[in-house]
């Protein structure tokens, strides 16, 4: 353990899978306490377990980020069980894939409840405590560079990161007289179980027509010819951010923080055809 954050104890909700769980365990090694978290405790066991097996310290917490009062109880269990709330980590979300006219209200209530209002609701659970116990501490919002532009067939997710962004720069500057810092990580394209349910392969051909407009999909080529690294990121890649983010010596709050192998500085270029 390179101990970067040791001793300091960490929530980061939606950890179960993806960038969740990478930031998780990455937190782990760098010697934090570590609360993962899932609306299934099965799935919070299963990284909370990994991390131990690795010789890190984690527990797992059952809490729905749309539920107020069970993010509260969420932040409640940390302290009860490490003393403290240093770090936290708003990274539950989830998406829809479909045409706007189309779109279902339900949909657009599920993916903003999730994205946004779970992030508030976190987030201001993890201020109070670090509020009160006057010690400072760090918040990251996991947002999206689909936060920064409109991408066909995902208006309630663009919508949503778009909200997570803004709500970040709103706490920073009312959390920054308490030594709080807000930030936000923007990802690009990781693989992940949520990047899986577009990508142009044998497991969506059923769903997706790339001879219609909008095309919803895309494919490995896509995303290497409009990347100017020409890769997807990684979720170690992330956590490697989130980790300079929790560290807090960077004199950075009420930042988004892009990692997209220069997606978004390519505006709608492509390398190929």
């Amino acid at each position: 353990m390179t101990g970067q954050l040791q001793g300091q104890t960490a929530v980061i909700t939606g950890s179960s899978s993806g960038i969740g769980s990478g930031i998780a365990k990455r937190f782990a090694k760098e010697g934090a306490n570590v609360i993962t978290n899932s609306r299934s405790l099965e799935r919070a066991e299963s990284t909370a377990t990994e991390i131990e097996a690795a010789g890190g310290t984690a527990i797992a917490v059952e809490a729905d980020v749309t539920d107020r009062e069970a993010m509260g109880e969420l932040i409640d269990t940390a302290v009860d069980e490490f003393g403290s709330l240093d770090v936290m980590v708003n990274n539950a979300g989830t998406t829809v894939i479909d045409s706007f006219v189309e779109l279902d209200p339900e949909d657009w209530r599920h993916v903003v409840e999730v994205n946004l209002t779970g992030v508030f609701n976190g987030a201001q659970a993890a201020a109070t405590q670090m509020t009160e116990q006057d010690a400072g501490g760090q918040i990251i919002n996991i947002g999206s560079i689909y936060g920064m532009s409109g991408v066909q067939g995902r208006t309630p997710y663009n919508a949503s990161k778009a909200g997570v962004h803004n709500l970040t720069r709103g706490m920073a500057v009312e959390l920054a007289e308490h030594d709080i810092g807000v930030n936000a990580l923007a990802p690009g394209f990781i693989r992940t179980a949520m990047d899986e349910q577009t990508r142009d392969d044998e497991t969506n051909e059923d769903r997706l027509d790339r001879s219609e407009w909008p095309y919803y999909g895309y494919s490995d080529e896509h995303i290497q010819n409009r990347t100017p690294m020409d890769r997807y990121g990684s979720t170690e890649e992330m956590a490697n951010c989130a980790v300079f983010l929790a560290v807090g010596e960077h004199y950075m709050t009420g930042e988004i923080m892009t990692a997209d192998g220069g997606w978004n500085a390519f505006g709608w270029g492509s390398k190929g055809t």
